[in-house]
């Protein structure tokens, strides 16, 4: 009797260590990570951080990195190469980060093609573009808070009215650009300039012709832009030539690029593409069917100072938005 009081506190045990809605503590899964760009990429750091967050009890994770920031052309052979390890790895979930890893490796290899649930992060395209959602594929979309961000920039400098875009000429460049233009009339500054360069002396140009014209300038992604030499440059690089030939404020969506010398903005939150990503894959990989996981977007922003070019621009900002916001000083 004793002993099957024992056995039965034990079964009783073992049941409520198990968490609820299939996730289960003792499953273990195989999932293939497939990102964009490479480790030195401070974004696609975050969107690690969150997936590993999520995935680092329940499975055996795999990265690959394209390197299409520093090298696109080489992506669809480092897609192929990723492929060749997926078909080896025979992985449970696969999740895939930012478009390229969309448009060079899930829509060409996995996409309708194969049962394995397919969870895309970090995505500026519209989804159409890719076909999502597909059978296979969902997954939470990137929306670049940018209307919040002058919104905020306009509470540090009441007196600024338009704003220019600048961005790398690329996929994700273009993508945040389209999103830009279908929400422009809920700006609250009006747009300007649109610039798109490819390399620092197009950019030194371009700013040079019309750089008076504008309050504020968005700068959301120019990591890879060329130098003089050809090389590409990272935005630890980059952002301090920009403050320097612009003489005018900037914008940028995400705290690592701000601390280069930028004034401020609502950033993104690497973590929450990441997470929410892996959340799905997770429910997809324990019996939900892909319909069931509509394809979503981020919900979180926080705001970022750098303090140290508030000071040389002279603002005095109310208490109320110091208290509210990450405030980081410029990095060399």
């Amino acid at each position: 009797m004793k002993r099957l009081f024992f056995s039965f506190l034990s079964a009783t045990f073992l049941l409520l260590c198990v968490p609820p809605d299939n996730v289960s503590a003792l499953a273990s899964y195989k999932v293939l990570v497939v990102m964009s760009y490479g480790l030195d990429h401070d974004f696609e750091q975050e969107i690690r951080q969150g997936i590993d967050s999520v995935l680092r009890d329940h499975s055996n994770t795999k990265y690959i990195y394209l390197g299409t920031k520093k090298n696109i052309a080489s992506g669809p052979q480092k897609a192929r190469e990723a492929y060749e390890l997926y078909k080896k790895f025979k992985p449970d979930g696969v999740i895939a980060v930012d478009d390229n890893a969309q448009a060079m490796f899930v829509v060409p290899y996995l996409k309708d093609k194969v049962k394995t649930p397919v969870m895309f992060c970090g995505v500026n395209a519209e989804p159409e573009i890719y076909g999502y959602p597909a059978s296979n594929v969902s997954g939470i979309l990137e929306r670049v808070p940018i209307s919040q961000s002058l919104a905020f920039a306009k509470q540090l400098m009441p007196d600024i009215k338009t704003f220019g875009y600048m961005a790398l000429d690329s996929p994700t460049g273009r993508s945040i650009l389209n999103y830009l233009q279908h929400e422009v009339d809920t700006m609250p500054l009006k747009l300007a300039s649109i610039q798109l360069p490819a390399t620092m002396a197009e950019t030194r140009k371009l700013i040079a012709g019309i750089n008076q014209e504008i309050d504020i300038w968005y700068v959301p992604t120019m990591q890879g832009i060329k130098d003089d030499n050809g090389i590409p440059l990272t935005h630890k690089q980059i952002v301090p030539i920009l403050a320097d030939t612009f003489t005018r404020p900037l914008l940028g969506d995400h705290k690592d690029i701000i601390k280069y010398g930028m004034l401020c903005g609502m950033t993104l939150v690497g973590q929450e593409q990441g997470s929410t990503a892996a959340e799905m894959l997770l429910k997809a990989m324990t019996g939900t069917p892909i319909s069931k996981l509509p394809i979503t977007r981020n919900k979180k922003g926080n705001p970022v100072i750098n303090v140290t070019v508030m000071k040389q621009l002279g603002i005095k900002p109310k208490p109320i938005l110091l208290k509210d916001a990450e405030l980081v000083r410029t990095e060399l």
